[in-house]
């Protein structure tokens, strides 16, 4: 067993050395006798069990309080300062518990040994030497000496090093207690052998322990000469006991157990277990993340890359609207955005286009500020939207039917089918197109317009959040079929028209530009310059005024450009104003790009894409585009190949496995997400729901964005390792084809999933067709955020996750509560 700094209990030192030899080989004598006794019956399993077990809890002593009770079976006969407790290792100094007590006492205390005695058999043992040499003897036996010797040594070698003050620390530790209700133990010395064997070769050589200890005092007793004289043989049979018991605090218990057979593994099975759990392909919780609620001001609104404040508030200018564009931390979120007070699942369309739960975007402000132009109203538990707007007070299909009445060459639903509408407030003029066979992208920035985009989004209208400011718009040249700025506030004449000339980049040649606005109606000297101004420079832009009409029942005017179609304009300009752009200039390059004022020429090759004007919807839907003749397709066939296997790849899976195969309600889905759209096939297989799909290309992926929008399709580019420009809780369903495998290779999966969880709505699906490996470890992150699983599949390498986000975060009032925010 291990001591303490005093290797006496009551301080006494040995009365002499004649007295001591005579004691030590009485003491030696009887415990040969004992040990001859016992050796010829079988020793209880029982005991040996207890044995092994108390060396365990001994070795397990780490952070156990010095007190009695951690030896039930001798709380009440232990001496007070029997137990010391040093560091985070209990040693006891000494137990007795034979019905001889008292007449061994004295030697037990003066030697230091633990004396047990068990009571059925009324067997005592006393002495150090005897003990070891029943000990090897039992070992010899056994035939178990060397293969007892190995981890001893390499016990010794990794942990028996001197501690500074040339002791060397503790590797053992001897067991001594038992429960209340069982026996004590028939023989120590054979109860430690025995634990030996079960742990796996561990010594106890208590004698020499102590022998050493005593050494180390150097405080003049014969005791330890003795007990060294009588362990020789011991020693040279088993080298590797020869430990030393250091004093006080540094005492500590190194040899550990064995790692399959004792209660303590090593470092070396733990790291190993540990790089092996990492190497699995599937782990459960080898992907788990431990989910917290964000720390943002903007609470349940919060959009990481709008909400930047730290750097917001460090800009240099705000002049060119620096402030609403994106500034994404430097390590993206991975945390969860908390849901509104009172948030219910949102009204189904087409209901929604008139109405939502007002607790879903709690924001009155807009009410307030627009109420009289009927944008939106509180009405009870709803906030309602008349379907006006600022130049559509008496409702948007007027306006719409007085666009294409002043040009019928709009052709609403046929020639014109994407359009992108700037300054889009609450999107009524979008969600009301839908009956026109339409698809409006509609954008505006956050700002004073408190929840504008939000409002149109949870009515299920789409919409997204930029800004005319610095940067290019996340779109290709030439896709847009009309772009539209009902009062949008954009002053597109100043800085060289720079803004105006980015609408022109996204504008497909022979396309218009619809401008509803007091410049073109009013006669204010502020309308009147700004009108003056606009005419020169879309003159100089070779734009075509096709039309200016006034709407007599809303009492507004618009006027209605077209981008021409030719370079022929270009050419006969006598001032290069604006500028072309450099032939260097990819027109299609939009993500962070800076804006320039500068126009980019019409192509005129019949082969290249914008010199013809796409079908008429649907059949621009199905049909490859004609400049994709001489391209290679993504999954390397001919283009055209390529398009028309993948439409017909989606139409099989979304009809025969996600429209039925997978317990989604669709009459529940409004806003829908392809995470990695390619050529836009799954868009295109839904285009009888009455849904809309955000297409988005990812940056890293091929550039098949236009396709999209060839299509009569809508989308944006957008890199996943960062967040996407949109509030929380947009879109019913997202859906990722092989996303996942290609953004590991650039960033990490959490919050990217913490992404997902933000911009998925509460109910919402997420559908993952990936490698089998990336599967498993969506599925071990959505379980992490306790959402559902609704189905799971794999064949060979690849696999298909449907899963359903809960609703299991706190609110926003508990938050507070709880002080996160």
């Amino acid at each position: 067993m291990a001591m303490g700094k005093y290797s006496r209990v009551d301080g006494r030192k040995s009365s002499g050395y004649c007295s001591t030899i005579v004691v030590v080989v009485f003491v030696a004598f009887c415990l040969v006798g004992v040990w001859m006794l016992m050796s010829s019956s079988v020793v209880p399993v029982h005991d040996s069990n207890l044995s092994s077990q108390e060396t365990v809890n001994e070795v397990k002593g780490t952070g156990i309080e010095s007190n009695s009770k951690q030896f039930e079976d001798s709380s009440g006969d232990l001496p007070e300062d029997a137990m010391k407790k040093d560091g985070n290792t209990i040693y006891s100094q000494s137990e007795n518990k034979s019905d001889t007590q008292d007449d061994q006492s004295e030697n037990a205390l003066e030697t230091g040994i633990i004396v047990e005695g068990k009571k059925e058999e009324k067997v005592e043992t006393e002495g150090t030497d005897m003990k070891i040499e029943s000990k090897n003897k039992e070992e010899n036996q056994d035939g178990k000496t060397e293969s007892q010797e190995g981890p001893k040594e390499e016990a010794e070698n990794d942990g028996g090093e001197n501690t500074g003050d040339g002791e060397t620390r503790q590797t053992q530790a001897e067991g001594g207690e038992m429960k209340k209700s069982e026996q004590t133990e028939s023989e120590e010395a054979s109860g430690e052998n025995k634990s030996e064997s079960d742990e796996g070769g561990m010594n106890l050589d208590m004698g020499d322990s102590l022998d050493e200890n005593r050494r180390e005092e150097k405080d003049g007793s014969q005791v330890e000469q003795s007990a060294s004289e009588n362990n020789v043989e011991s020693q040279e049979k088993n080298q590797a006991s020869d430990e030393v018991f250091p004093t006080g605090s540094q005492s500590e218990i190194l040899n550990e157990t064995d790692a399959q057979n004792g209660a303590w593994s090593t470092q070396a099975v733990e790291s190993q277990n540990e790089k092996q759990s990492q190497q699995s392909t599937i782990s459960e919780d080898r992907f788990a993340h431990t989910w917290k609620l964000c720390n943002a001001t903007a609470g349940p609104d919060y959009i990481p890359c709008l909400d930047n404040w730290q750097i917001i508030r460090r800009l240099p200018s705000t002049k060119h609207y620096e402030h609403r564009e994106r500034h994404c931390p430097e390590e993206a979120p991975t945390c969860l955005v908390p849901i509104p007070e009172g948030y219910r699942r949102s009204v189904k369309w087409p209901k929604s286009r008139e109405k939502i739960w007002y607790y879903n975007v709690p924001h009155t402000k807009l009410a307030v500020v627009k109420g009289h132009q009927n944008w939106v109203k509180v009405t009870g538990e709803y906030l309602t939207f008349p379907g006006g707007g600022t130049q559509f007070k008496h409702g948007a299909l007027h306006y719409i039917d007085f666009i294409e009445e002043s040009l019928p060459d709009i052709a609403w639903g046929k020639r014109s089918r994407v359009i992108l509408d700037v300054g889009c407030g609450v999107a009524s003029f979008g969600g009301y197109l839908f009956e026109r066979d339409v698809l409006a992208m509609s954008f505006a920035p956050k700002d004073e317009h408190e929840a504008q985009v939000q409002f149109a989004l949870e009515r299920g209208i789409p919409a997204m959040l930029a800004v005319m400011g610095t940067k290019r718009l996340p779109f290709p040249s030439s896709v847009f079929d009309i772009v539209h700025c009902a009062r949008c506030r954009v002053p597109w004449h100043i800085e060289g028209g720079k803004f105006l000339l980015e609408l022109n980049r996204v504008l497909r040649p022979g396309g218009y530009f619809v401008w509803s606005a007091t410049p073109v109606y009013q006669k204010l000297p502020e309308d009147v310059g700004i009108w003056k101004a606009m005419s020169q420079l879309t003159k100089s832009m070779c734009w075509d005024l096709m039309v200016i009409k006034k709407d007599k029942l809303n009492g507004v005017g618009a006027a209605i450009f077209r981008k021409p179609t030719s370079n022929e304009c270009y050419n006969k300009r006598t001032q290069n104003e604006p500028p072309l752009c450099k032939e260097s200039d990819d027109p299609n390059a939009a993500w962070n790009v800076p804006l320039e004022a500068c126009m980019h020429k019409v192509p005129v090759d019949a082969s290249e894409r914008g010199y013809q004007w796409p079908e008429k919807w649907p059949q621009r839907l199905e049909k490859p585009p004609y400049w994709l003749n001489s391209q290679v397709g993504v999954y390397g066939k001919a283009a055209p190949e390529d398009f028309a296997a993948d439409y017909k790849h989606w139409k099989n899976v979304v009809s025969q496995s996600y429209l039925n195969g997978m317990g989604i309600d669709w009459s529940s889905v409004r806003n829908i997400m392809d995470m990695r759209a390619v050529y836009g096939g799954f868009a295109a297989a839904l285009k009888d729901l009455k849904v809309w799909v955000m297409n988005v290309v990812p940056i890293d992926s091929p550039d098949t964005l236009p396709i999209i929008y060839e299509r009569g399709l809508f989308g944006m580019y957008h890199d996943w390792c960062e967040s996407f420009n949109t509030y929380p809780r947009t879109y019913d369903l997202l859906h990722a084809d092989h996303l996942f495998s290609s953004l590991k290779k650039r960033c990490n999966l959490v919050p990217v999933m913490a992404e997902v969880d933000r911009i998925l709505r509460p109910e919402g699906k997420l559908i993952v067709r990936d490698h089998v490996e990336i599967i498993g470890e969506i599925e071990s992150m959505a379980k992490s955020m306790n959402w559902e699983i609704r189905m799971i599949y794999s064949k060979d390498s690849e696999g298909l996750l449907c899963v359903r986000k809960t609703n299991w975060r706190p609110t926003e009032s508990e938050l507070i509560k709880s002080a996160i925010i």
